[in-house]
């Protein structure tokens, strides 16, 4: 009975995404204490005053800051403001906008179409991007290229570098499109390619950032930085009428400026990612493990025997798999992953090879 691994603790097996887990102790802490008293409605508390400030800081400029509670409502505004409805958003084949809102960015904009562009490792290549920017270009006919999407990190776990930024960044403005980054993960790549967030965001181009926090240890909270400030009037009644403007807005507020104190949310992140590292390289050690994609932020893939699948599958862990090709096992951590539940299934998996 020696190989025989007993089925672990339930709350330590999910590796399917960082949205399984809690919030950090932190943010609880700091919604008991802004539900004391009474505060303006609508944003227009002191909390929302705060992070402003902050986000301006982290920025170093000038920023707009809008909180509302889904990462679908921050990607979908965003492109509202940037894409027309006879626009197109170009965006990887693979990201979040294209496959999983729903199609709540062709609601928000009122019809604006969503063009594909290839590319490895989840990252638009800069070579296809150009071909499609000047695809039936002024052709009354057919959709406008008006924005590129880029999703920072990846759906596939990989970061774009500053430089690659840069790139896109470049091609948009010489064609005269909108540049928004889906940082439903920003942390974790920030702290991946170790640059500041000004240098990952405006100074690459960026004109509109969604501003990751819930996977990242917030309770339900997330935010969009406008860093063309043209854009943010237009905004405001947006996010209205979209139904995500906040009434008890510090609520809000408050959990941004508890994930932002004491650098909280890059600490979440660099935990995230080192769990992710550990359990690279110790499923890497196994023979009969490929690893599919390297561990630059807290998002891995890797290709598993299906009896190996099986097998996890039945001790309880969770993953998403065979979505994306038969026998690639996705596996995400977070900042509540314990070096002991990823050990836990390195070692599950190795008694299931032997």
């Amino acid at each position: 009975m020696g190989n025989v691994l007993s089925i672990p603790d339930p709350h330590q097996v999910n590796f399917a995404s960082d949205n399984i887990a809690g919030a950090s102790p932190e943010i609880l802490a700091a919604l008991a204490e802004s539900n004391a008293g009474q505060s303006t409605p609508y944003g227009a508390d002191e909390y929302s005053h705060r992070i402003k400030e902050k986000f301006n800081a982290i920025f170093e400029r000038t920023v707009s800051v809008f909180l509302v509670s889904t990462g679908t409502a921050a990607n979908a505004l965003s492109l509202a403001v940037l894409t027309p409805p006879w626009g197109s958003i170009l965006c990887h084949g693979e990201s979040h906008i294209n496959n999983d809102e729903c199609g709540a960015p062709e609601f928000y904009t009122g019809g604006a179409k969503m063009i594909p562009v290839g590319g490895r490792t989840g990252k638009i290549a800069a070579i296809e991007l150009n071909q499609q920017v000047g695809r039936k270009l002024g052709d009354v006919h057919s959709v406008q290229p008006s924005c590129v999407s880029i999703t920072q990190s990846t759906e596939a776990g990989s970061v774009y570098s500053a430089d690659e930024i840069g790139h896109i960044g470049q091609i948009c403005r010489e064609t005269g499109l909108r540049l928004h980054m889906d940082g439903a993960r920003f942390a974790n790549a920030l702290v991946a390619i170790g640059c500041s967030p000004a240098e990952m965001t405006w100074k690459a181009g960026v004109d509109a950032l969604s501003f990751g926090a819930t996977k990242n240890g917030v309770l339900s909270a997330e935010v969009i930085v406008l860093f063309d400030q043209s854009l943010a009037t237009e905004l405001e009644y947006r996010r209205k009428r979209g139904g995500h403007l906040a009434s008890k807005m510090r609520f809000l507020s408050a959990q941004i400026e508890a994930y932002l104190d004491n650098d909280l949310w890059l600490a979440n992140a660099r935990h995230a990612n080192a769990m992710a590292n550990r359990l690279n390289t110790g499923l890497g050690l196994l023979a009969e493990v490929s690893m599919e994609s390297s561990a630059e932020s807290n998002v891995l893939f890797c290709r598993l025997p299906e009896a190996v699948i099986k097998g996890l599958l039945a001790q309880g862990f969770q993953f998403y798999h065979d979505r994306w090709a038969p026998g690639v096992v996705r596996l995400v951590t977070s900042f509540a992953t314990k070096p002991s539940d990823v050990d836990n299934l390195i070692v599950a998996v190795r008694r299931l090879l032997t």
